[in-house]
């Protein structure tokens, strides 16, 4: 029997605004679409969050014994600078200011942000679509709401009718706007001239001469509209209808509540059961931006590199520290929470390796059995890892006192404590033992490196400069960065 006939889940639809049970369209199977990364730039801690706390859900629901079909897009064409379809597509930008092919920066920050994924240690999503490796899905679904009306054609660009479409549904379901507020509150822009009203969104649009990504089509050489890409891939993938719906509470509006209409528009029925939204980070209280400064990149975390943070925090450190906090919250970043964090982080991992040395007796002064069950149901409330965490504290202080010889285990409370400790550290949540992972290579490395800072530090006494560079330079290249600090050189992996 599988685990997930003895759990049962809710979880927060943001399209009900409300906990509901998680039933899902076929017994036993589970469809999970997330909106991936647009592949124009380094992948943000921000985006990181979202799509960890979704490797959550996906890992979980592996964990209860569902086979999941978990498909995560890659954006790498057709989402413009601007939410309002203007202004010029992200990755061509970067491609024209860079003087180079866009697959060029779309292979490049793929690669990046499979990097940071691996580093975290999300799992891979079964599918992994890309925008330009569906143009022709998202043609014929241009053509099909067409034809049901929806969809209007103007000077070789297409747009979406939405207040045709909210005439015979409901448009602002999902976000709890209005049209008819939308409507009010609209400014008038030039750029939108060509639509029948300022609330309409782009299905395809017709490519100026400068526009380096375009297609042929029925209605001119151009582009698909970003919101269309993840109907036609989530819908190819999954069906009409599918379980869960994944993304940052920033796509909610306008991109989620257009997946809607288009979907309805064209199949005639909601595709979503469950629609899900993690929570954005900040960062020592204040919102992550580029422009203002205040923003860190997963490599600066990992690195120590940044002038936010006292040291480099391991990437496992950085998911606990995130997963203390419930997805649908604001969390916010800073120095201290993460040191307290990895304290807590080296507490849990020292506990649960010292189970190997504790020796069974012959009663249990823990109820090990009704203590796994509330790591389940913690789990089975909306996926809250932050009390699925409080209750693996639980069991460490217990392990500790098992330690000290204050309290007893019976053999099979061992092996049940044991086994329910790995399947929540590493199976769902994902961590890695840094300190047991590789150790005994780790340390051979760690006295290599420490000789080589030695030997950098008596070049640089000796005023010999180019070895000093040397060293550190080619350190560099092998993935090994030193930094200088007042209290001597140390160094993280990059």
């Amino acid at each position: 029997m599988q685990l997930y006939s003895k759990q049962k889940i809710s979880l927060y639809n943001s399209l009900s605004k409300s906990k509901e049970l998680f039933i899902p369209i076929n017994e036993g199977s589970i469809g999970m679409y997330v909106c991936g990364p647009t592949v124009y730039s380094n992948v943000h801690m921000g985006n990181c969050r979202t799509f960890l706390s979704f490797d959550l859900v996906f890992r979980y629901l592996k964990h209860l014994g569902y086979k999941v079909r978990y498909v995560r897009n890659i954006t790498d064409a057709g989402h413009l600078e601007n939410d309002d379809d203007t202004g010029d597509d992200k990755i061509a930008q970067k491609a024209r200011l860079e003087n180079i092919e866009p697959m060029e920066v779309a292979q490049r920050y793929t690669v990046d942000f499979h990097d940071t994924m691996s580093k975290f240690n999300a799992l891979s999503p079964s599918i992994e679509p890309t925008a330009t490796g569906h143009i022709i899905e998202q043609i014929e679904i241009v053509e099909k709401i067409i034809s049901e009306g929806y969809g209007y054609e103007k000077n070789g660009s297409v747009y979406f009718d939405v207040k045709k479409f909210n005439e015979d549904h409901e448009y602002g379901k999902l976000s709890g706007r209005k049209l008819e507020d939308m409507i009010t509150n609209t400014r008038e822009l030039a750029a939108q001239s060509e639509k029948k009203n300022p609330q309409d969104f782009a299905l395809w649009k017709k490519a100026e001469p400068k526009h380096i990504m375009k297609w042929s089509s029925p209605w001119s050489e151009g582009f698909p509209g970003w919101h269309l890409e993840c109907t036609a891939m989530s819908t190819k993938y999954l069906g009409k209808e599918f379980d869960i719906h994944g993304g940052g509470m920033d796509l909610k509006f306008p991109h989620h509540e257009c997946e809607i209409a288009q979907a309805e528009a064209t199949n005639k029925k909601s595709p979503v059961h469950y629609w899900m939204h993690a929570n954005m980070l900040t960062l020592n209280g204040k919102k992550m931006s580029k422009s203002t400064g205040n923003n860190i990149l997963p490599s600066e975390l990992f690195s120590g590199e940044n002038d936010i943070l006292s040291k480099a925090f391991p990437a496992t450190v950085a998911k606990f520290f995130m997963f203390q906090a419930h997805y649908r919250s604001i969390l916010d970043f800073s120095d201290g929470a993460l040191v307290a964090s990895e304290k807590g982080y080296h507490k849990m991992m020292d506990s649960y390796r010292s189970l190997s040395s504790i020796e069974a007796g012959k009663e249990s002064s823990f109820d090990v059995a009704a203590w796994r069950q509330s790591c389940y149901n913690a789990m089975n409330d909306d996926f809250n890892s932050p009390i699925l965490i409080a209750q693996l504290f639980e069991a460490t202080k217990f392990i500790n006192t098992l330690k000290e010889g204050k309290s007893n285990i019976t053999k099979s409370d061992l092996v049940l404590l044991k086994t329910t400790m790995h399947g929540f550290i590493f199976d769902v949540l994902g961590l890695v033992d840094v300190a047991s992972v590789g150790s005994s290579n780790d340390e051979k490395l760690s006295v290599t490196i420490e000789l080589l800072i030695e030997l950098r530090n008596q070049a640089r006494a000796s005023k010999d400069f180019s070895t000093s560079d040397r060293i550190r330079d080619e350190l560099q290249e092998k993935g090994i960065q030193l930094k200088d600090g007042k209290d001597g050189t140390t160094f993280s992996l990059i």
